[in-house]
């Protein structure tokens, strides 16, 4: 389905009677939302945010071009204590001047041969860039001192910026773009960008992307590296200034007598009509609400941003140009509107969870749903440019504090602090909030992620690294800390999946990825990838059985997305996407019966769970029951849904796991099962079970640990040495390792013997197990369940064990048998295997690989066991 939004415009305004009666050269906001204007009336001008003038600032001695000013973090404040900004005058006499308080000038340096035609401030205001109509592109310090020609080219530059980490350069001359690197060694980038003269430039550090205007009357979106993600249709006139606005969300083209806002896709909101002439220079104010023009007839143009549209479930909010935000109920029938009004302008908005965050220029308001008229409020000290909800505590974006991390009754809880963090830069898609957790890409060394704890602001242990550069990270936001998720999106388009706590190695989920998106309330994924929409049911199954990741997930056509499509929400059966060629909102449909599978596996009520999979009848629906059982260790349920998958192997190991006496070597081997087998080790040592301990790394043929294991508890090195005798007799080879050879020399092998202790030690686990049942039996006499019925021991048993060992090296667990074979390939057919059918703790040995060749007896008795493996 396809539904229509009334379309985000810039409500424009400007004076009757321009304060300027000469061409508008440049103009510039602080981050106190103070406007500076200049034009060829050899002044500069000060206005507020409403658009009215408040004094003429300085006087110039020579015409301006163009004008850029940088201010500190205390400035962006606006208060008493903020400093001036620093303004930086391009001027036609081939100089430039540096303007301090009260417009004294403190350096004017003669810069170029001709006219200075365009200045720009590096973001961390330690540099400053000018071309000229020389063909020159120089770097001055802050100061005014010469630090290096970076380029020069056969005809006049018309306009310079700098990259998002002030490492390159990016400038326009006739025809061409250029991105200039500092270093001498690297080459630049150089392409044909029009056809005409590239008039305007501008470089978003937030998302990257590059717009840029030209005398052919288009204006264009580029990526760094020079690739063209869109071309507008030829407009009526030469588009003569582009300027991004701080979040990347849009950006504003000028042109003769129209300013357009655009989105950052490309497609265009809306075009405003001015009375300007051609507008020379677009400048946002730092919250990214508000814009102001210079228009070559001498008018000053002021621009809002209205009519901005938040959704969420069955509530629409929207913000017209009253400064008065509707929030309106579209499901309840003679719904009345609840209408917002706000003194000062209304500079960020938020719906989710049931809470509506709205931030204006001095303080932040917390609605809750359902109860508009009592808000919790807070003072902010500098403009809002994020806010980031999750389940629990919402996150607030300034310029002058960074990041602060609310609870939903207003009360601060932390101000996380990550070195060579901007918060100008950040942007959805780049931090996550979780109800516990917040995640950041770190923009020093943009292949990394850092975690820190949502509540206290602490880091959590060590970043996720990854091969490439990462440029979208999302958490998911149900379950504790130990089922924090994060899935991002590297540079080439491929999305992973990882674990916060258990760091383990991200699994690879899809490849040409646009957008994903976590479910607002379980632990469901969706992602549009390669014209489809993908969503994985139960995305927490790569930690328990990967060979059911492609059962769990469902995909259908998504063409009618198109490219770079973004997907907005996603909660109950429904996933709503922005289509980026011309912003409408789609919707799909997404099955609601996992769903309602995760409400019942959450409360426990399994046998719901396996009633709906038997009423829908759907293999997805059985997979992920399958996995959530397994998880959960209710092998009963992981039975039955098995069986329905026809999954017979993993069928087979499950029964066989059920027939284990001891709950903690069933919890073992189910470790085992998700490659786990520290895990599974550390589970039979902490419950006294050594042997099953050791003959799980001898199945492993991880030789050293077992012998280790042998050696520390003073028991069956002699199994351990038998064992690793016969595999290596039935390779044909014999022993190498100098510390087997020491103990083959003074410990005997006695198959009797060893066949005697494996019964006697299994003997033991049986009536420790049998004993352990009585007393529980004993308990339930007088206890029972929530549910008024009494439950079996391992119903009470909820271990879940993160994390992911990988395929290891040298060995591979097999799902259908629980057992391992040596080698990289589990496919050859060749080699032997061991196997533990769990029965009793026997190990074996069969010939052939997993394509059903080998035989064994799993009504074997242990001591027939071990004669059996003796024959091999």
């Amino acid at each position: 389905t396809r539904r229509k939004t009334a379309a985000m415009r810039l409500k424009i305004q400007q004076l009757e009677e321009s304060k300027h009666a000469e061409m508008v050269t440049g103009v510039a906001w602080t981050p106190g939302n103070k406007l500076y204007s200049v034009s060829d009336e050899k002044q500069i001008v000060r206005w507020n945010a409403d658009g009215e003038p408040i004094d003429k600032w300085v006087d110039l001695d020579s015409y301006a071009t163009d004008l850029q000013l940088f201010a500190s973090a205390s400035a962006a404040a606006g208060g008493p204590g903020g400093k001036e900004p620093v303004v930086a005058v391009a001027c036609s006499d081939g100089s430039f001047k540096l303007l301090g308080r009260k417009g004294r000038a403190s350096a004017a340096v003669a810069a170029h041969q001709g006219a200075v035609t365009s200045l720009f401030w590096n973001y961390d205001g330690t540099a400053l860039a000018t071309a000229g109509e020389d063909g020159f592109v120089k770097q001055w310090s802050r100061t005014g001192n010469l630090r290096s020609k970076l380029a020069q080219v056969d005809s006049a530059v018309y306009c310079v910026r700098w990259s998002p980490d002030n490492q390159s350069v990016i400038f326009c001359n006739s025809k061409f773009i250029t991105i200039k690197p500092l270093r001498v060694s690297s080459k630049p980038i150089k392409w044909k960008a029009h056809e005409g003269t590239v008039l305007s430039l501008s470089w978003n550090p937030v998302n990257n992307l590059i717009v840029s205007g030209g005398e052919d009357c288009r204006y264009k979106v580029w990526d760094p590296f020079g690739r063209l993600l869109f071309s507008s249709k030829a407009m009526s006139y030469p588009v003569t200034a582009v300027s991004w606005c701080p979040n990347g969300n849009y950006f504003a083209v000028g042109s003769f007598n129209s300013i357009t806002l655009c989105d950052k896709t490309g497609w265009r909101h809306s075009v405003s009509n001015v009375q300007a002439g051609s507008v020379q220079s677009v400048s946002w104010t730092s919250d990214g609400t508000q814009l102001a023009g210079a228009g070559a007839n001498g008018a000053v143009l002021f621009g809002q941003v209205v009519d901005r549209h938040l959704e969420w479930r069955n509530y629409q909010v929207d913000l017209n140009e009253e400064n008065e935000i509707v929030v309106q109920d579209i499901l309840t029938e003679n719904s009345m509107a609840e209408r917002l009004d706000f003194a000062d302008r209304v500079v960020e908005m938020s719906i989710g969870y049931n809470y509506l965050i709205v931030a204006t220029f001095k303080q932040c308001y917390v609605y809750s749903i359902g109860n508009f008229s009592t808000p919790h409020t807070f003072d902010v000290k500098g403009s809002v440019c994020m806010i980031e909800q999750s389940d629990k505590f919402f996150m607030v974006v300034d310029l002058v504090k960074g990041m602060q991390v609310y609870s939903y009754e207003g009360r601060l809880l932390c101000v996380p602090r990550v070195p060579g963090l901007r918060p100008e830069f950040l942007k959805r898609g780049n931090v996550a909030l979780s109800p516990d957790a917040l995640a950041i890409i770190d923009r020093t060394s943009p292949n990394r992620v850092r975690f820190l704890d949502a509540a206290t602001g602490s880091i959590l242990g060590e970043p996720l690294k990854h091969s490439t550069e990462i440029t979208f990270v999302a958490l998911n936001q149900t379950g504790s800390m130990s089922d924090r998720k994060i899935v991002f999106i590297d540079s080439n388009r491929d999305m992973y999946i990882a674990q916060v706590a258990g760091r383990s190695a991200p699994f690879k989920l899809a490849s040409m990825v646009d957008t994903v998106q976590w479910h607002a309330w379980v632990d469901m994924l969706a992602a549009v990838a390669d014209s489809k929409l993908l969503v994985w049911y139960y995305p927490n199954v790569v930690w328990i059985d990967r060979d059911l990741v492609k059962h769990t997930r469902s995909s259908s056509d998504a063409s009618a997305f198109g490219k770079n499509s973004e997907i907005i929400s996603f909660f109950d059966s429904r996933v709503t996407v922005r289509r980026a060629v011309d912003g409408a909102r789609l919707s799909a449909g997404v099955s609601p019966f996992p769903t309602q599978l995760y409400r019942f596996c959450g409360q426990g009520q399994w046998a719901e769970a396996t009633r709906l999979c038997r009423f829908v009848k759907e293999p997805v629906l059985w997979s992920c029951l399958a996995a959530m059982a397994i998880h959960a260790q209710q092998l009963e349920v992981a039975e039955v849904a098995f069986a329905a998958i026809d999954e017979v192997d993993k069928l087979e190991f499950i029964q066989t796991v059920r027939k284990i006496p001891s709950v903690e070597a069933q919890h073992a081997e189910l470790a085992l099962f998700r490659r786990q087998p520290d895990m599974a080790e550390q589970i039979l040592l902490q419950a006294g079970l050594t042997y099953r301990a050791i003959t799980l790394n001898v199945r492993l043929f991880r030789w050293e640990r077992a012998l280790d294991l042998a050696i520390e508890f003073k028991t069956h090195v002699d199994t351990v040495l038998a064992f690793r005798q016969r595999h290596l007799a039935s390779f044909g080879r014999s022993e190498s390792d100098p510390r087997f050879q020491q103990y083959f020399q003074t410990v005997q092998i006695n198959w009797d013997t060893i066949t005697a202790k494996i019964q006697q030690e299994l003997d033991t686990e049986r009536q420790q197990y049998a004993q352990q049942q009585a007393e529980m039996e004993h308990k339930q006499q007088f206890t029972s369940s929530p549910h008024g019925h009494q439950q079996h021991p391992q119903q009470h048993q909820q271990q879940s064990f993160g994390g992911n060992n990988g395929r290891g090296n040298g060995f591979q667990i097999m799902v259908d048998s629980t057992f391992a074979q040596q080698g990289d390939d589990m496919d050859d057919g060749g080699g032997q295997q061991m196997y533990d059918d769990n029965d009793d703790d026997g190990v074996n040995y069969m010939d052939g690989g997993d394509d059903g060749g080998g035989m064994y007896d799993n009504n074997l008795s242990p001591v027939d066991e071990v004669e059996d493996m003796s024959d091999h």
